[in-house]
């Protein structure tokens, strides 16, 4: 099985040293991703419009690593204040309303005081 290293271009991972996602063998584990927009990287201050952003760049790796959303097996959502997370609901539903990957939430700092949300996905390529 040959590992492989997805970029997104972000400058965090080059400052921090690490990928995007790794795909080994079918499995594709895509790192905390928050709602930064990688190529200007702009970030809004509505938590909503960072939980899409957050699933597009998820999306997006997941399509490099030839996978998709419906992939996802496990998902794990990161916030700041927890009591925010009711409010991503809708858009958690619509990506991935129909795949109901397991899921666990947890509150905690994150490394920008302007993220409000990470998620980090794994997923199992369908063959």
């Amino acid at each position: 099985m040959k590992r492989k290293l997805i970029s997104s271009g972000s400058t965090f991972e080059e400052e921090i040293g690490y990928s995007r996602a790794v795909v080994q063998g079918d499995w594709v584990f895509v790192s905390g991703t928050t709602g930064y927009n990688y190529e200007d990287m702009t970030i809004s201050n509505d938590i909503v419009e960072q939980t899409e952003q957050c699933l597009l760049n998820i999306k997006n790796t997941l399509e490099k690593a030839e996978a998709s959303l419906s992939d996802i097996v496990r998902v794990t959502y990161i916030l700041p204040n927890g009591g925010e997370f009711k409010k991503c609901w809708p858009v958690l539903k619509k990506y991935l309303g129909a795949v109901k990957p397991a899921a666990t939430m947890i509150s905690a700092g994150l490394a920008d005081a302007n993220m409000k949300i990470e998620i980090e996905v794994t997923a199992l390529k369908n063959k």
